[in-house]
């Protein structure tokens, strides 16, 4: 395909039209990873996620063809995508008190965000691969122009987080749905759900929002009583060191 001719041009604005259509969900685990940051770093998070991811992207369209061949990559996928949903759902401390938790936050936000984005990339990076009809410039140039666009929609996201808790459980939701997908199109178990479990193509994603939802809250809710009481008695030894300091 010719550089700037008529088709190339068509490809290109499908490559990125495709890209942003099915980067909805990678938007979400972006913002979802990068909220308990402070504002600078979640920038950065932003920033270094959606760029890495989308280089990912473009090693993982070369050989996600016959990857997804492979019987049980889409179940660990699936298994993968459960663990990061219940762990997003879980209370972060603040960082901006303390510079090298901060980073730490930081890196680990940035993990999340690539390992959520290969899982959920693998089916992604079918329709986008046959956008580029074989060009590695075209894929190149598609991806690397959705990337604002991933960039600006996960701020978005953070800005609406940040007013409306709730979303912050219904993106969690979301992985879990998408987990759900993934587990019941594994070649392993494909065929014989669509021949005689159809209905497991939406009992399986709905099951799989609601473990992530109720495991993450209930654990969170143990982690907050578990802070709560180590805060309690970190309280009641300062009270009796003051005590014994004014008996002396």
């Amino acid at each position: 395909m010719e550089f700037g001719s008529t088709l190339f041009w068509v490809a290109l604005m499908q490559i990125i039209g495709v890209n942003i259509v099915l980067s909805g969900d990678n938007a979400v685990v972006i913002a979802l990873a990068a909220r308990s940051l402070p504002p600078r770093q979640q920038k950065q998070a932003v920033l270094w996620g959606s760029g890495a991811a989308v280089v990912m992207r473009i090693v993982l369209t070369v050989v996600a063809v016959e990857m997804l061949k492979w019987p049980y990559l889409k179940l660990i996928g699936a298994l993968l995508l459960l663990w990061i949903g219940i762990q997003l759902l879980l209370p972060e401390h603040d960082g901006e008190d303390d510079g090298g938790k901060t980073s730490d936050n930081m890196m680990s936000a940035i993990r999340t965000i690539l390992i959520a984005d290969l899982v959920m990339s693998l089916d992604n990076v079918i329709a986008v691969a046959a956008a580029a009809k074989g060009s590695l410039l075209l894929l190149i140039l598609g991806l690397g122009i959705s990337i604002p666009l991933v960039i600006f929609g996960s701020t978005l996201l953070l800005r609406v987080m940040e007013r409306f808790p709730i979303i912050i459980t219904i993106g969690a939701a979301l992985l879990g749905w998408v987990a759900g997908e993934m587990a019941v199109t594994d070649p392993l178990v494909k065929d014989s759900v669509d021949s005689n479990a159809h209905w497991l193509h939406t009992a399986l994603p709905a099951a799989g929002a609601v473990v992530v939802v109720a495991i993450g809250k209930w654990l969170s809710s143990r982690r907050e009583a578990v802070e709560e009481t180590e805060a309690v008695v970190d309280l009641a030894a300062a009270d009796q060191l003051v005590q014994k300091t004014k008996e002396h």
